[in-house]
């Protein structure tokens, strides 16, 4: 490629000139400074109303329901489609794991997540009434991209989640449902994953209502309860002065257990990983129901656990192992439903989030887990924006 002021000329080593499509890539200058933050990412964690809405209001409508998923053309009949498998890697990840149960209890799709560099590298029963889900904040993360080429290989349909427009992953992949969270400066990933979870919700009841498996009472419902997500949002990240006194308690602690069940899962994982990633404290996350399968050996008055328990149908059990780390004096941070009496009686710090539906939680529940996560690495001192050791993209093996 030659660059000249206001053109670029495309040619191979020998021969003359190629043509190159050109894409507009949309760049708002604002969006990429700090805006009155200290760091970009506070700036990105309470940027999340904001990405979320332009995630999901244009592309839902109420009355009558349905979904319109801008210049997106499903590469396979939806009725065709016989399983999905959404892969991705680190925070993207988790996102998928969220998305399976989204594919599975919206869609009526039976689905796997799994890791994008072990999905390339092993057997693949893959048919072409396979749905492969790539998902990617930049679009050039190298496992990805070998996951996708590998799904393609199998014959295999691609759909890719992605933030970053024109990217390698949105060539690739057959279709393409955009994010729009804007840039994220921050190595942690914050908002993309909230935005990646809005529009796998988006995809999943596209798939649904494509396959006639919604009613138009049932894709009503869950499009109301996305729609409220936004201003749910901003209520939720008032807990930011509440995260803060909870860091500064525990800031000397080095290892922390995050703990959850059902769709809370993934937030245990990826609270974890937020943790490790900004703090350099040594975190876990597990299934709250495998507590006792060994984990709960590290829990004493030293380990703090944190513990997702919103009001979902496997809550009781949750508030169960967390009466499990009382009797052995951990010290619980709870983040539960604002008005759960149980909840309020078993943990002296107690974090809630207005009432939702199950399927909503995960975009709400993260953010005081992002919040922790930087007040943590704040009060430790830590480079908040560039964490030692981490790339924003990881474009090799």
């Amino acid at each position: 490629a030659v660059v000249r002021r206001g053109r670029a000329e495309f040619r191979p080593l020998e021969g003359a000139p190629v043509e190159r499509p050109i894409t507009p890539i949309p760049w708002d200058p604002v969006a990429a400074a700090k805006g009155g933050f200290k760091h970009f990412l506070a700036k990105e964690i309470h940027e999340q109303p904001e990405t979320l809405a332009s995630a999901i209001r244009p592309r839902i409508r109420l009355d009558p329901p349905d979904v319109h998923l801008e210049d997106f053309q499903l590469p396979v009949p939806a009725e065709r489609i016989a399983r999905v498998m959404l892969v991705a890697s680190g925070t993207a990840g988790y996102a998928g794991l969220i998305g399976r149960r989204y594919m599975e209890e919206i869609a009526g799709i039976p689905a796997e997540a799994e890791i994008a560099s072990e999905f390339a590298y092993r057997p693949l029963p893959i048919a072409p009434d396979t749905l492969v889900v790539a998902i990617s904040q930049s679009g050039e993360t190298a496992d990805v991209l070998l996951a996708m080429a590998a799904a393609k290989a199998h014959g295999a349909a691609v759909v890719g989640v992605v933030n970053a427009v024109g990217s390698e992953a949105t060539r690739r992949a057959d279709a393409v449902v955009y994010t729009h969270a804007g840039p994220e400066i921050s190595v942690a990933s914050t908002k993309a994953f909230s935005s990646q979870v809005a529009c796998l919700y988006l995809l999943a009841c596209y798939l649904g209502r494509a396959r006639g498996v919604l009613s138009d009472g049932r894709l009503a419902q869950l499009l109301g309860d996305l729609a409220q997500v936004p201003a749910l949002a901003v209520a939720v990240l008032r807990c930011e002065g509440q995260m803060e006194a909870i860091a500064r308690h525990f800031h000397r602690a080095r290892d922390f257990l995050f703990i959850g069940r059902g769709i809370e899962y993934p937030l245990a994982l990826e609270g974890a990983l937020k943790l490790k990633e900004l703090s350099y404290i040594h975190a876990e996350g597990y299934a709250a129901g495998e507590l006792k399968h060994g984990p709960i050996s590290l829990v004493d008055e030293e380990v703090p656990v944190v513990a997702l328990a919103t009001r979902s149908r496997v809550r009781e059990k949750t508030l169960n192992a967390v009466e499990q780390v009382r009797a052995r004096d951990g010290q619980v941070i709870l983040i539960a439903t604002e008005g759960d009496e149980r909840a309020a009686t078993l943990a002296r710090h107690l974090v809630t989030l207005p009432a939702t539906s199950e399927l909503i939680a995960p975009m709400l529940a993260i953010l005081p887990l992002q919040l922790l996560a930087y007040r943590m690495a704040v009060w430790l001192g830590c480079d908040v924006d560039q964490p030692r050791n981490l790339a924003k993209s990881v474009t090799v093996e």
